[in-house]
């Protein structure tokens, strides 16, 4: 339910990060920010904004602008082929903001707003499942309220969903959950919750109070539903964590900001003494700071360690080195943030409402390991080995509800007439092989994965097929047959 293959589906026929573990299919344009609708302008933008997430994409012709044009990219791919899992797509909030208004800190005018609806809207009737947001992320968290509300009134009126990475999992989380409770049930819009978990210490042990807080949404007759992955920490950008009026601009903007000495220090002071807005109102602890990945080779020293350690072992400030890695890897460096609360993790995913979404970012030296290793995790470790759910409810948390939610009338159940979208895996042996040492080891356990009854996984190993297909809202949900 949560996925960053956006380019990864691309240029990978095999793609058995998530073929291995089970996943037929993908939700993609996740947390505001991906490859449609775009200008040139605006593809040039998103592009080096999330350089950590998918690449650069230099080894991608993007010879797509729309979000019709993207779903049929990726089902004419590899000469026709298609694709290594089905995908659905999310309107980007952040990316349509950044086409419409730009950079800018303000509230759109009127003729910015219609800008935004008018390419919802186009994006939801080419097949667009619903809309994302990524408001910690620039330029999407410019958008208020009213804004918001306005573009999922259009996502609604398209039998969509509303997908936000809300305004905080740190200070001021409960509140930033139910901003967005109040602000979907005021436009009539389905909410989904991306990666919904409770981290930082001022956290710890309040997981009880969200799920106290959707509940009485569901009861009062709101339409929620939530995605996690089952480990502790997260995984984002380096510069994600800077305040916003950082990143107002653009990425050439940041740069020239942190090279001043001037401003440079009034950004240390909003991280280090405030608590940014892009780390959750928090202040940094650079020793929860962990570089995954970054896209200049000679950079890579820095991976696997924490900024605080590559700090004292260059006899300098956590500041200072993060300022230097961000300036030479122009942005593109990658991060895990060790800040989350295990039991916070085992509540939510009892919830009625949770679904499994690995929020698996594929680039990287050392990714995440939910990115190869999210769903034999769950069953694994959460089902077998914790009894923290049964196979049956873990099952269901996996395929029926995400289907319910896509509103997918012919998958997520085996049942006649039916996709022949099937997993077969082993109870008592699947696991993740990946690990914080390893993340790029296949599960075991796993030993068929079929996509419309094609073996992709067959006896454990990857085939040649390529089954999947652009999975499509509305009345061009028939796109995807064969």
């Amino acid at each position: 339910m949560h996925a960053h293959s956006d380019l990864a589906l691309l240029r990978d026929p095999d793609h058995s990060a998530k073929a291995a573990q089970g996943v037929t299919l993908e939700v993609l344009g996740q947390d505001g920010l991906s490859y449609a609708p775009v200008d040139d302008r605006t593809l040039a933008e998103v592009r080096r904004s999330i350089t950590g997430w998918n690449g650069d994409g230099s080894d991608i012709d993007f010879d797509w602008r729309t979000v019709g044009e993207y779903l049929d990219r990726l089902d004419r791919n590899f000469g026709g082929r298609g694709i290594a899992v089905n995908a659905a797509y999310l309107i980007p909030q952040g990316t349509v903001r950044m086409h419409a208004v730009g950079w800018d800190d303000r509230p759109a005018t009127d003729a910015e707003l219609t800008r935004m609806k008018q390419l919802v809207a186009e994006g939801m009737a080419q097949g667009a499942v619903g809309m994302s947001s990524g408001l910690t992320y620039t330029p999407g968290m410019y958008a208020d309220d009213a804004e918001l509300t306005a573009l999922c009134r259009v996502v609604a009126e398209h039998g969509g969903y509303y997908c936000p990475h809300h305004r905080s999992y740190g200070a001021g989380a409960l509140e930033a959950y139910e901003e967005m409770v109040r602000l979907t049930r005021t436009a009539g819009c389905a909410l989904h919750l991306a990666h919904a978990t409770m981290n930082f210490g001022v956290n710890e042990g309040r997981a009880p109070e969200l799920l106290a807080l959707l509940d009485g949404a569901l009861d009062a007759g709101a339409d929620i539903s939530l995605d996690t992955y089952p480990y502790t920490p997260g995984c984002t950008t380096l510069v994600a964590m800077l305040p916003s009026w950082a990143s107002e601009g653009g990425p050439e903007s940041v740069l020239t900001r942190l090279a001043d000495d001037t401003t440079a220090a009034r950004i240390r002071h909003d991280l280090e003494v405030v608590g940014s807005d892009g780390c959750h109102g928090v202040p940094m602890e650079w020793d929860t700071i962990e570089i995954s990945g970054v896209s200049v080779p000679d950079l890579a020293g820095y991976v696997g360690r924490t900024v605080a350690e590559s700090a004292r072992l260059r006899g300098e400030e956590p500041w200072v080195t993060a300022r230097r890695l961000l300036l030479d890897d122009r942005l593109g460096t990658t991060i895990l943030q060790h800040v989350g609360h295990e039991e916070n993790v085992r509540q939510i995913m009892r919830h009625r409402v949770h679904t499994g979404g690995s929020d698996g970012i594929l680039q990287g030296d050392k990714p995440h390991p939910r990115a190869y290793g999210t769903f034999p995790q769950y069953l694994g470790r959460y089902v077998r080995e914790l009894g923290i759910l049964s196979l049956e409810e873990c099952v269901a948390h996996l395929t029926s509800r995400p289907a319910a939610r896509l509103r997918l009338a012919d998958r997520g159940y085996v049942r006649e007439g039916y996709r022949a979208d099937l997993v077969l895996f082993d109870p008592a042996t699947v696991a993740a092989g990946s690990t914080f040492d390893e993340p790029r080891t296949l599960p075991t356990g796993i030993p068929h994965v079929l996509i419309d009854g094609r073996f992709v996984i067959e006896e454990g190993k990857r085939t040649q097929a390529l089954a999947g297909r652009s999975v499509r809202s509305g009345s061009t949900a028939a796109a995807g047959a064969r």
